[in-house]
């Protein structure tokens, strides 16, 4: 594959192709993460400040990333870095409890309508399998029941559903019996119901309430208080991910954005001020399973048991506490929303002057993108491609993906993952107009090179 834009990508980091040459030998698969591989190779940050970041080549991007959906304040927000600073001063690891883990549960607590009760974990992976240990432990049931295409994390036990085929694992090494405990479904209700009716060995259903893979393929409020009826009705445990919509979509996460409280639910990002962190909540009578009763019997059989050497660490509860003390002001969300607003519109207007068959969508402070291939499937208009239909299958080729990733980031404009980004509050109305601009231009160069397709 060779294009302008791709030797301009080639030609703008001479140091990071030079790095992931030395990676590819020394680093498994060359990359940290798999969502940071690219066929031609990643970009390598050397530091952010506010709403960009600056790769070791010197190229300036506006940051739709926000470290993977975590930094609700921004890159290096003064506030979180003080209270870092000040709990680096005392001691960055004791491997024992203290003092601000309370407080942070405290604010947990006050903002989140299901935590009645806290236990803290160090990533959205870690609460994903913790919660589901303790959906097991208190319904003496095994499976768990997941919505095509959504992302809870990459552990054994959700090692089915997030991505097409949906009925096969999404990885290599993951034992049949394991897989044996996943029932998914379509996101439809009458479905649901009738597989809850139909299996009794249910314990959980978990999801993202904003929709498969944070929202690109959304649900609805009135889908999720309608699955809150039927996961009370048939006695099953209903799980919110809210690794990214927690504290994001408003002060107290989805839960108060939709006013569905859930029986548990699960943290990370945003929950620890950017650092490594997680917890999973629930109601009382739920986390009570990891209660001690004095009772060796019980201790040792009665009793969910978890551990973590790095659970609510000093460094992680400070930025936690600094993050969730003006998260709860709804300031930085109430920002954070308007410039995703204004960025969701502009696209869509531009979209509409190219008669690109595109369209922009998204709640909250994320934006999505969905975009055809070239030639397009046909559609007369692009009212057209808003059918549940389309909703349904929004599944971009991958080099649609990358040309579009890669046009944005030659012209400093940077994505969180696949076609998509999230605003924070130190993004600024400058920021969105720039962005607009390069859009424009690499919508332009995508129909022109016939990587995707027009309208009418």
């Amino acid at each position: 594959m060779s294009t302008p834009w791709l030797d301009r990508y080639g030609a703008q980091r001479p140091a990071a192709r030079a790095l992931y040459a030395e990676a590819k030998g020394l680093i498994a698969g060359g990359v940290g993460h798999d969502m940071r591989y690219s066929p031609v190779g990643p970009i390598y940050i050397d530091h952010a400040a506010g709403s960009h970041k600056w790769d070791i080549d010197g190229n300036e991007y506006i940051d739709y990333g926000m470290g993977n959906a975590a930094l609700l304040l921004g890159h290096a927000p003064p506030a979180v870095l003080k209270a870092i600073q000040d709990a680096l001063g005392k001691g960055f690891h004791f491997g024992n409890d203290h003092a601000p883990m309370v407080e942070w549960a405290r604010l947990i607590h006050d903002l989140v309508p299901a935590a009645e009760k806290i236990r803290f974990v160090n990533s959205g992976t870690e609460g994903s399998m913790l919660a589901l240990r303790l959906a097991r432990a208190c319904t003496a049931r095994n499976k768990v029941l997941r919505f095509e295409g959504h992302f809870s994390g990459w552990h054994d036990y959700v090692g089915r559903g997030a991505m097409v085929p949906f009925d096969k694992p999404v990885s290599l090494g993951i034992p049949a019996a394991t897989l044996d405990t996943i029932v998914v479904i379509p996101a439809d209700l009458a479905q649901l119901e009738a597989t809850l009716q139909q299996d009794q060995e249910i314990a959980a259903i978990m999801l993202e309430p904003s929709g498969a893979s944070w929202g690109t393929v959304p649900l609805t409020i009135e889908f999720n208080r309608e699955l809150r009826r039927l996961a009370t009705i048939y006695n099953v445990i209903l799980i919110f991910d809210e690794v990214i919509t927690g504290f994001r979509y408003s002060s107290g996460g989805y839960q108060v954005y939709s006013g569905v409280t859930p029986d548990m639910a699960i943290f990370g990002k945003i929950i620890a001020g950017g650092l490594p962190g997680g917890a999973v909540v629930g109601r009382a009578d739920i986390m009570q399973f990891f209660d001690y009763t004095g009772e060796p019997q019980h201790d040792r059989y009665g009793r969910v048991t978890h551990q973590g050497t790095f659970n609510a660490n000093p460094l992680s509860t400070a930025a936690g506490i600094a993050t969730l003390r003006i998260a709860a002001t709804g300031a930085p969300q109430q920002h954070a929303d308007r410039l995703a607003q204004m960025c969701r519109q502009g696209m869509e207007e531009i979209l509409e002057r190219e008669q690109a068959a595109a369209y922009v969508y998204g709640d909250a402070s994320i934006f999505h993108i969905y975009i055809e291939e070239y030639p397009g499937s046909g559609a007369p208009s692009r009212a057209a491609l808003r059918t549940d239909k389309a909703a349904k299958l929004k599944g971009i080729p991958g080099r649609v993906v990358t040309a579009l990733q890669k046009n944005l980031q030659i012209r400093g404009v940077d994505l969180l993952s696949y076609t998509g980004g999230v605003t924070s509050a130190a993004h600024t109305e400058e920021d969105i107009i720039k962005t607009l601009g390069v859009f424009q231009e690499t919508i332009r160069t995508l129909l022109d090179e016939k990587v995707i397709g027009r309208v009418g």
